[in-house]
């Protein structure tokens, strides 16, 4: 089977220190190991420890090897969101956008007919990203990936509607990651924050995109695929739908009950769990699911494709639009010769 993950991330091995371009402390930067010999890297936020890596984050051809390990033909590149900046000045960030977008485009040179790469764009500001977005997509980039609220702002702000509205006339593909974490501080024990925290502020982008009309204000065109199998928006959908009938304020200001916009968005399917994604077949349907890792963290699945592959419940064609079909629309990945054919 053809295998495709859309969902992955990098890091750049080095760029320019950030605190001594802008000022402040807690700009992220990778601190290497001395030793020659260790592949791994701690990712820094000014002098606080945020995450360990390793060489897949930057190294192509070690990223190729474990994709061949584990039987994966294509693999899309994202920004990990601490990068974003979207507290930041908008030149800031629109400098932190086109460094990380231009580093994403060179690893990907390593084998641009397997790896491939979303661009990230200063969300703060209309203007600049939109611009930043027809700048990515000319210079090779499949889609741009955005965080799923700016500040207080969530998904159905005028600003974010705006801008994808941009994208659905250029044809340029969203997926939508969540850059913090809701209840930061009760979460902040045992990873609950990348646990409980980052699904759930997913579902909220799904359900403010539904009630807050977004996706009645925005283009059919829109092509937007959300994170993490969507949080726990599957589960919840009834809750959702159960409110939209029996109370005037559940409906916000979406035309039409939640189930009926379940066409106009995809999922991942990083939800680690037979049983979960069955849940999500049953609700969106094969077409609107594409696979998705999280590779190369620790929380990501460690086999990769392996969750679909032995699905108990799933053909072998449904396995196959899941791996790679609904990605290769989706992004429009076919074969240069396949996209030119009448």
């Amino acid at each position: 089977m053809n295998v495709i993950d859309i969902h992955s991330h990098f890091f750049p091995k080095d760029w320019p220190s950030l605190t001594e371009r802008f000022g402040g402390d807690d700009w992220p930067w990778l601190r290497h190991s001395a030793d020659s010999n260790d592949d791994s890297a701690m990712l820094m936020c000014g002098e606080q420890e945020f995450r360990p890596i390793y060489s897949a984050c930057w190294d192509g051809n070690k990223r190729l090897e474990e994709m061949d390990r584990d039987g994966v033909e294509k693999q899309i590149i994202s920004a990990t969101p601490i990068l974003f900046g979207y507290e930041r000045p908008v030149e800031q960030a629109l400098y932190c956008a086109q460094l990380f977008n231009d580093a994403a485009r060179e690893i990907c040179q390593i084998n641009p007919q397997r790896l491939f790469s979303l661009a990230q764009v200063p969300l703060q500001d209309l203007n600049a990203s939109c611009k930043e977005a027809s700048r990515a997509k000319a210079t090779g980039h499949v889609g741009i990936q955005i965080g799923n609220h700016v500040g207080l702002k969530n998904m159905d702000d005028d600003t974010v509607l705006a801008f994808l509205e941009h994208c659905a006339n250029e044809d340029i593909a969203i997926f939508v990651h969540p850059w913090d974490m809701m209840a930061s501080e009760r979460t902040k024990d045992y990873m609950m924050g990348w646990t409980v925290g980052m699904p759930a502020e997913t579902q909220l982008s799904i359900v403010s995109m539904i009630l807050g009309g977004g996706f009645d204000r925005v283009s059919s065109k829109l092509k937007i695929c959300f994170a993490h199998g969507g949080g726990s928006f599957a589960f919840l959908l009834g809750r959702l739908e159960n409110a939209w009938h029996h109370r005037d304020i559940a409906r916000g200001k979406s035309k039409y009950p939640p189930s009926h916009y379940l066409n106009r968005f995809f999922l991942d399917t990083a939800v680690f769990d037979h049983d979960s994604l069955e849940l999500l077949v049953k609700k969106m349907g094969c077409n609107r699911l594409m696979f998705g890792t999280d590779y190369p963290f620790p929380l990501g699945e460690q086999q990769m494709g392996q969750l679909i592959k032995t699905a108990p419940t799933l053909s072998d064609h449904d396995k196959q639009k899941l791996l790679a079909s609904n990605a290769e629309s989706f992004f429009d990945l076919r074969p240069i010769s396949e996209q030119f054919q009448v």
